[in-house]
């Protein structure tokens, strides 16, 4: 993982979300570039005039009288987006563009939950104007309307069936229809999208939703720091790809990058501050991303332990192991657990919903050892006296990992995870059942295949180390991975090496295998500028969202589909 040698149950999609229009690749539209959003408004010719009210207007029937129906080159083809929508039946029409005067209408009220999207939506398509309440839909006009309860805003959702939606050109009309205001959003990325690859959407109507629930990426800000600008600017990227999931790696051997106020000496100079913090799980929420924490023990504790050296863990040769804590120590615990608390207020989540943490877990250098009985004898000594004479070593750290994971659920988090090599063979004491398994690896000592976890019933997320780590300077002969790979060779249901897992296949489905994340850590942090990382994750990322959203075979060639990640 991060050194690398380094679940609510979903439906699978309906029948009625099985493709019934084959979309094949094939020559595109031209582009219509994102600085030329606002001029699509005026290449779609409409004589009426624009509304004058500006928006934000809760008043009823503004402009009563008919409009002109707007005048434009027909859309043609299949919706040009990523990921490709899951359904589109085609009909006989011209389509809906951008026209001038067009509006979007907003049935629930400016007090709905749905309201943010439609402004979000009216910015981005050139300064629409946008309106609520009972109002005439008009030609050239985009309806926005919640099919499900008005619900609180931008709070996760729990399965697929919530980020559906259903999108309807029809008669120089669109009508964007969702259960939830995660459903409109992932409508309102697929509008934006389809107008810049293509000017706008064809005639017909689109069912869509996700396979896998969770569909995300990891960073490791902890080796090296990244700008809040950068990181906000990546959030709206995976948000634009449908992405739902941002995990934060922000300690390490190499640096702790998050404001502490409990111990402030822990912290690198270089970090995040915890309004920062909060301005990005601000952003995050706004866009339907859940943040998932990651402080990483009893192994990549460095930057911590550099100030708490009395918490080292020693061989019996008396050596360091740097970054590894001494979980013998009876102060390693109220240290870790300290640290964990404060995060786990900052880290906020609205009531009710999934709230992430991970424990890490990896690497933990005293299992790394043939015989760490009798190379970490005071580990073996204290396992003997928690759990009796069998006691050993892995049952130490399995029980470490529990009482950290019941530290964070004491703070309301609810959704645990690990890294696979955290899972240990303990005799005695197993980890606990609600954690996660985030399997990376397969080449660690004592390694399980991933299979052996779907098995014993574990929920298994994908962070399949031969497509999704992008590892700065390639050390360990870790290569820097391609989208054009993940999209040919890749599925959630590839978890090690590059075979699909070898279980039933009532053991694969999102239930059981909820997605995947693209992992970015820093081990050589000077490889690669923030720019360069941006540019090289970001053909990845797509290849990602489109698996993750449809495992199955791409209608687009490699070349079709990069070309239109390019566009959009």
């Amino acid at each position: 993982m991060s050194n690398p040698m380094r679940p609510p149950r979903t439906p699978r999609p309906s029948a009625s979300l099985r493709p019934r229009t084959t979309i094949r690749s094939g020559t595109a539209r031209s582009a219509l570039p994102a600085v030329a959003l606002t001029g699509a408004l005026l290449l779609a010719g409409c004589s009426g005039t624009a509304d004058t009210e500006p928006p934000g207007s809760t008043s009823a029937k503004m402009n009563p009288s008919p409009a002109t129906t707007p005048t434009w080159a027909p859309v043609t083809g299949s919706p040009q987006v990523i990921p490709a929508v899951r359904s589109f039946r085609r009909a006989d029409g011209r389509g809906w563009r951008p026209s001038s005067g067009a509006r979007v209408v907003v049935p629930a009220g400016a007090k709905s939950n749905v309201a943010d999207e439609a402004q979000r939506l009216a910015k981005e398509l050139g300064g629409m104007t946008v309106v609520y309440g009972d109002q005439t839909v008009r030609p050239g006009d985009i309806e926005v309307k919640l099919s499900g309860k008005n619900g609180a805003d931008n709070v996760p959702v729990q399965s697929t069936a919530d980020e559906a939606y259903t999108l309807t050109a029809s008669g120089t009309r669109l009508t964007l229809t969702a259960p939830t205001d995660a459903g409109i959003f992932y409508g309102t990325r697929t509008v934006k999208q389809a107008v810049r690859a293509a000017g706008g959407l064809p005639e017909g109507t689109i069912e869509d939703r996700p396979d896998r629930p969770q569909r995300g990426m990891s960073l490791d800000n902890a080796r090296k720091p990244y700008t809040l600008d950068w990181i906000e600017a990546r959030l709206r990227e995976i948000a634009d790809l449908k992405l739902n999931q941002f995990q934060l790696h922000f300690s390490d051997d190499q640096g702790f990058r998050i404001q502490s106020d409990t111990h402030p000496e822990v912290v690198s100079a270089d970090h995040l501050t915890k309004a920062q913090v909060r301005q990005i799980i601000a952003l995050a929420r706004s866009l339907h991303i859940s943040v998932v924490p990651e402080l990483d023990s009893p192994g990549h504790l460095g930057a911590v332990l550099a100030h708490h050296q009395d918490l080292l863990l020693h061989k019996a040769s008396g050596s360091v192991v740097p970054g590894a804590i001494d979980i013998s120590n009876p102060k390693a615990a109220p240290l870790i657990d300290s640290l964990l608390k404060e995060m786990s207020e900052l880290f906020t989540n609205p009531k009710g919903a999934p709230a992430y943490w991970h424990l890490g877990g990896d690497e933990y250098q005293a299992l790394m050892s043939s015989s760490p009985s009798t190379s970490y004898p005071q580990l073996a000594r204290a396992a003997r006296q928690k759990y009796g004479s069998g006691g050993t070593v892995e049952d130490l750290t399995t029980g470490w990992l529990n009482d950290r994971q019941k530290t964070v659920e004491s703070k309301g988090k609810n959704r645990i995870e690990a890294w696979n090599d955290g899972f240990f063979a303990s005799p005695r004491v197993s980890a606990d059942k609600n954690r996660m398994v985030d399997y990376w690896t397969g080449k660690e000592t004592g390694k399980r295949d991933p299979a052996s976890f779907l098995r014993e019933g574990r929920n298994v997320m994908n962070f399949n180390d031969e497509y999704l780590y992008y590892v700065l300077g390639e050390p360990n002969q870790f290569t820097y991975p391609t989208g054009q790979r993940i999209y040919l060779s890749w599925t959630p249901m590839v978890i090690r090496g590059t075979q699909p897992v070898a279980v039933p296949a009532s053991m694969t489905g999102p239930d059981r295998i909820p997605g995947a994340r693209f992992a970015i850590w820093s081990d050589r942090a000077q490889a690669q500028t923030q720019q360069q990382v941006a540019a090289g994750i970001r053909l990845p990322l797509a290849a990602l969202a489109q698996k993750t959203w449809d495992p199955g075979t791409p209608a687009l060639s490699w070349a079709a589909f990069q070309a239109l990640a390019n566009r959009v």
